[in-house]
C-alpha cells in the first residue's frame, strides 16, 4: 500500500478519568502503527500530555488546524494532530465518571463523524469511553453505537460485534434485560445480523468467512422440549440464508447449542459466531482472552472500533494499561479503512 493510498484512521483519547490516553502513547509509539494509516490523533493537548508521562513514552506528532488537512499530508511517519479544547484538567477526576468527561468524549467522536460525512477520514478508533459519564454528559441513547447510527443517518440493520483475533461475533439482542430477550428474536433480525457480520469479515480481509449461529435454549431446545425457538425462528431463519446467493461457498451453518459452539469457533472451523443474546457471545470472547477483544460498530458507513475491555478506572494513571486490545482495535480500523477508501476509489 502507498502513502497515498493509506486510509486516514482516527484515534481518540476516550474518557479522561480513565486509561485511554495511556493507551494511544502506548500505540503511537509502536513504529509498524504508520505503516499501516495516515493517523490523526484528536484530543486535548494537556490530556496526551498525560498520556505520555502515564505510558513513560514522547511520541512526535504533526499539528494539524482541521481534519480536512490530513489527507494531503506527505509525510504519513508520525500522527498529525488536531488539538481541541474540551475538558479541563481540574474538571477530571481519575477513576471517576463524570459529566466533564462524558461531554468531552461525545465531542470529539461527534467531530469525527462530521469528517466522514466531509469525506475526510476512512476510520474512527477509539480509546475507551465510559456509558455512565457518556449519559450524565449528553448521551440520549442507550449505547454509543445507537448514538452513531442516529448521527450518521443510519437506517438499515446495524449492531456490536466483539472480535478476539480471528474470531468475530455478533448478538440479536444486545444491551436489554434478559427477559426481554426473547421478543427481540427474529428470523428477520438473525438473517440482518448473520449477513452483516459475513460481509463485515470480507472487509476484514477474511477471504470465505464461514459464520455460525448459535441456539437459544439449552440443548438447542432438545426438539422443543426446552424451548421452540429453534424451531419456529432460528432453523428457518437459517435456511433462508442458505438458500441465497453469497459471494463465497456455503457460508451460514447452524443453530449449533450455545454451549458448545464456540469449541468448533476455537477449533477454527468458524470465523464469527450469531449468538442470541449479550452475555451468550460476550462470557466465551472475554474468557479466551479479555485484554484482547475488541467492539466493532457494525452496520455504519464507516469503520468505527475500539477495545472491549473499558475505561479500566481501577488502574487508571498507574502505568499498567495493557495496549494489546489498543492495538487490535486499529489494525482492524486500517482493514477496513482500506476496505472503504478502495471501494470508494473504484466506485469514483
Amino acid at each position: 500500500m502507498t502513502f497515498s493510498m493509506q486510509p486516514v484512521v482516527a484515534l481518540t483519547l476516550g474518557d479522561p478519568a480513565g486509561i485511554g490516553a495511556e493507551l494511544i502513547a502506548r500505540l503511537l509509539n509502536k513504529p509498524e502503527v504508520y505503516r499501516l494509516a495516515n493517523i490523526v490523533l484528536v484530543g486535548d493537548a494537556w490530556l496526551w500530555e498525560e498520556g505520555q508521562r502515564i505510558a513513560d513514552v514522547q511520541v512526535d506528532v504533526s499539528p494539524v488546524q482541521s481534519l480536512a488537512q490530513v489527507r494531503g499530508r506527505s509525510d504519513t511517519s508520525r500522527a498529525a494532530f488536531l488539538s481541541m479544547d474540551t475538558v479541563s484538567p481540574e474538571h477530571v477526576n481519575r477513576g471517576k465518571a463524570e459529566a466533564p468527561g462524558g461531554r468531552s468524549v461525545l465531542q470529539l467522536l461527534n467531530l469525527c463523524m462530521d469528517a466522514v460525512q466531509a469525506g475526510e477520514i476512512d476510520a474512527i478508533c477509539f480509546a475507551p469511553l465510559n456509558k455512565q459519564a457518556m449519559k450524565m454528559g449528553g448521551l440520549k441513547h442507550e449505547d454509543e453505537l445507537h448514538h452513531f447510527a442516529e448521527y450518521l443517518g443510519v437506517t438499515g440493520y446495524f449492531c456490536e460485534f466483539n472480535t478476539l483475533g480471528d474470531l468475530w461475533t455478533s448478538r440479536i439482542s444486545s444491551h436489554v434485560p434478559l427477559k426481554d430477550v426473547a421478543g427481540y428474536l427474529s428470523e428477520e433480525r438473525i438473517q440482518q445480523a448473520s449477513e452483516l457480520i459475513y460481509r463485515s469479515l470480507l472487509a476484514n480481509g477474511v477471504e470465505a468467512p464461514k459464520v455460525a449461529i448459535a441456539g437459544f435454549n439449552p440443548h438447542n431446545g432438545d426438539g422443543g422440549t426446552c424451548g421452540r425457538e429453534e424451531i419456529d425462528i432460528i432453523e428457518p431463519a437459517v435456511r433462508a440464508l442458505r438458500a441465497r446467493q453469497w459471494p463465497t461457498p456455503d457460508p451460514f451453518h447452524g443453530p449449533f447449542p450455545a454451549d458448545t459452539v464456540f469449541l468448533k469457533a476455537q477449533a477454527g472451523e468458524y470465523q464469527a459466531v450469531v449468538t442470541m443474546y449479550h452475555d451468550q457471545g460476550q462470557i466465551a470472547i472475554k474468557l479466551m482472552g479479555f485484554s484482547r477483544g475488541v467492539t466493532v460498530q457494525g452496520g455504519l458507513p464507516i469503520p468505527i472500533t475500539t477495545p472491549a475491555h473499558g475505561t479500566a478506572y481501577d488502574i487508571a494513571g498507574q502505568g499498567r494499561a495493557n495496549v494489546e486490545a489498543m492495538w487490535q482495535a486499529f489494525q482492524i480500523a486500517c482493514r477496513m479503512g482500506a476496505h472503504r477508501l478502495k471501494a470508494h476509489a473504484t466506485a469514483d
